[in-house]
């Protein structure tokens, strides 16, 4: 048995209150580390992170805590790792999975949905990774999400497919300029993952998209939370640079 062990370990997850950000929250905690749970702030969000924060307090005291901020506001993402550091003296992984879509085609797309996305999906990452690497310590991990929008260039997603293909190639550069740290920086490329958001794809879209896919089935946010853990554990102390696809074979 080969464990992974993430004890004494601090990450912080954003977009954590829901979804794929909410079951790696679940997944690391179940390793070991403490986990910072990030949200927007709002009502539904606040509730919602709130009660996986005592989920996990439940089983051991005071490892999870949860931050609210917008990743797009560069101050916000500042106080936020301060708020991390003040309560672990530091980051081990960060996770930067919070993410919008406002899918138009690009000759109907204005130029607020087109801000809109890249600001959160982009510009957050970036300032996640800029105000994190202040706070991490050596021999640290960044998981950052990238997409199969960013392979595919699926129809009505300029901006989304844009912004995670940013992330893929920032996660590149990152890999390079935080070696000197020993710090890994990755990028993972989900395909469709069986979330709430993936429900609301009608049926008949469903079918088509699941011929692309050889195991055909969508994944799950377990198997994605999977695959962002072992990134951040020693067994992959010698990947860094990668985008790391989770998509089922998807070949479309």
């Amino acid at each position: 048995m080969i464990p992974i062990d993430l004890s004494g370990k601090t990450a912080l997850i954003t977009g954590a209150s829901q979804g794929i950000g909410r079951q790696i929250a679940r997944t690391f905690h179940k390793a070991g580390a403490n986990v910072a749970i990030n949200h927007l702030g709002l009502p539904n969000t606040t509730v919602d992170a709130q009660a996986l924060a005592d989920e996990l307090n439940l089983v051991r005291t005071d490892s999870a805590i949860i931050i609210a901020a917008d990743v797009a506001q560069p101050e916000q993402v500042k106080s936020m790792m301060g708020e991390v550091q003040a309560w672990q003296d530091g980051l081990d992984y960060l996770i930067n999975n919070a993410a919008i879509i406002k899918d138009r085609t690009i000759a109907k797309m204005d130029s607020k949905e087109w801000d809109d996305v890249i600001d959160v999906n982009l510009s957050g990452v970036f300032y996640c990774c800029k105000f994190g690497l202040e706070i991490m310590n050596d021999h640290g991990a960044i998981v950052s999400f990238g997409s199969i929008a960013a392979l595919e260039g699926f129809f009505g997603q300029a901006n989304y497919a844009s912004a995670k293909a940013g992330v893929q190639a920032m996660m590149r550069v990152l890999s390079r300029e935080a070696a000197r740290k020993h710090i890994r920086a990755n990028s993972v490329a989900p395909g469709v993952i069986d979330t709430s958001m993936a429900a609301t794809i009608p049926a008949a879209v469903q079918a088509e998209m699941l011929k692309n896919v050889p195991l055909n089935r969508f994944g799950t946010t377990e198997e994605v939370a999977n695959v962002v853990l072992f990134l951040c554990s020693p067994l992959a102390s010698y990947v860094t640079g990668q985008t790391i696809e989770i998509n089922g074979g998807w070949r479309g």
